[in-house]
């Protein structure tokens, strides 16, 4: 009996412990057309991609792939979620206007773009702090290194993986970790 009651007990800490945790993703954030959007309810129970992007960056072609990946994985639950970054190289420099320009113009890009942001630093935006405290793999937890640096965050709203920003869109490693997340 004593032993069922600390079962039972360790049981109810444990499903708090959890619920306490939360989501890497309960951060208001705002569109480029400036509205704000709470992540953890506007994406529930998505499967999302988050990169810091830049305009005048030699990886800036990954718009291509990741639209590729918005287009394939939409139908399933995937949603990328692009945030310009004007930190590495000043390779952001311009308006909100000008980045939903030069996205739309070349790269069709449909998929949720946001108002551009810090990523690492004192300025860094709470959600980068929360998304690079995380112990991830195959990138393990700490500063965003360039432009282009992916999180993949399961439908629990957890931190799934994190890669390098070298990482294309297409790369094998990649398209397997959303796969996975999208069947949970």
């Amino acid at each position: 009996m004593v032993w069922r009651n600390f079962f039972a007990i360790g049981c109810v800490v444990s499903l708090l412990g959890a619920a306490a945790m939360g989501s890497d993703i309960e951060h208001t954030v705002k569109t480029l057309e400036g509205k704000e959007v709470d992540l953890s309810e506007a994406y529930d129970g998505k499967v999302l991609l988050i990169v810091n992007v830049a305009s005048r960056c030699g990886l800036t072609p990954q718009y291509e792939g990741l639209q590729a990946l918005h287009e394939k994985y939409q139908e399933q639950g995937l949603r990328v979620l692009g945030f310009p970054c004007n930190q590495f190289g000043g390779q952001e420099p311009g308006t909100a206007e000008e980045i939903r320009e030069f996205c739309t113009t070349n790269f069709n890009v449909t998929f949720d773009m946001f108002a551009k942001i810090e990523v690492n630093g004192d300025g860094a935006s709470p959600l980068y702090k929360q998304l690079t405290a995380q112990d991830t793999s195959p990138q393990g937890a700490g500063a965003i290194t360039w432009n282009f640096e992916k999180f993949v965050i399961g439908r629990d709203g957890r931190v799934v993986a994190r890669f390098a920003p070298r990482t294309r869109p297409d790369a094998p490693e990649l398209i397997e970790t959303i796969k996975t997340a999208l069947e949970k």
